[in-house]
């Protein structure tokens, strides 16, 4: 007599979906973590002094403070998408073939080159118009521009020391 030995293994297979209305967006994650880092730290301080240099400078009653007013405004929008990048995890979540940190450290080089100009400007025809009105409001954007300046510097210098390093943050 011939004897048949059948084996039965039981296997469980879950599937999961996402969330109805996740869409896209759902690979986004909150990354506080970021802003713990001397980096991210520079970019808040950037976030910030950005605020007050827009404040000081406008309006613009001359020439010099509308580009130090352009420089700032400009230089306020990059600084927030690329908060956002961080804060969302867009750089993760996106599959492109970026290097972001280059990509960061072109941006932020021109940044400290446009608030470089721009902070000069500022106070070389500001200090010209001696008790006139608007004017301290307007050597404070220029001093203001003075501490941007150094925090995109700082924040360039670091980007720098990441693409060199070849880390990704």
């Amino acid at each position: 007599m011939v004897e048949t030995v059948v084996t039965v293994e039981r296997t469980t297979t879950t599937q999961t979906t996402a969330p109805s209305g996740g869409g896209g967006l759902s690979a986004l994650k909150i990354n506080i973590g970021y802003f713990t880092t001397v980096p991210g730290i520079l970019k808040l301080v950037q976030f910030v002094l950005g605020i007050i240099c827009m404040a000081c400078a406008s309006p613009a009653y001359v020439s010099a403070t509308s580009f130090f007013l352009f420089v700032a405004v400009i230089s306020f929008i990059a600084t927030i998408l690329w908060i956002f990048a961080y804060l969302l995890g867009i750089r993760e979540a996106l599959t492109v073939a970026v290097n972001w940190i280059f990509t960061e450290l072109i941006n932020t080089a021109i940044c400290t080159l446009l608030y470089f100009i721009a902070f000069v400007v500022q106070l070389a025809k500001w200090s010209g118009y001696p008790n006139t009105y608007g004017y301290g409001s307007n050597i404070a954007a220029g001093v203001f521009g003075v501490f941007i300046f150094l925090a995109y510097a700082a924040g360039t210098y670091f980007l720098y020391l990441a693409h060199r390093s070849g880390s990704n943050y």
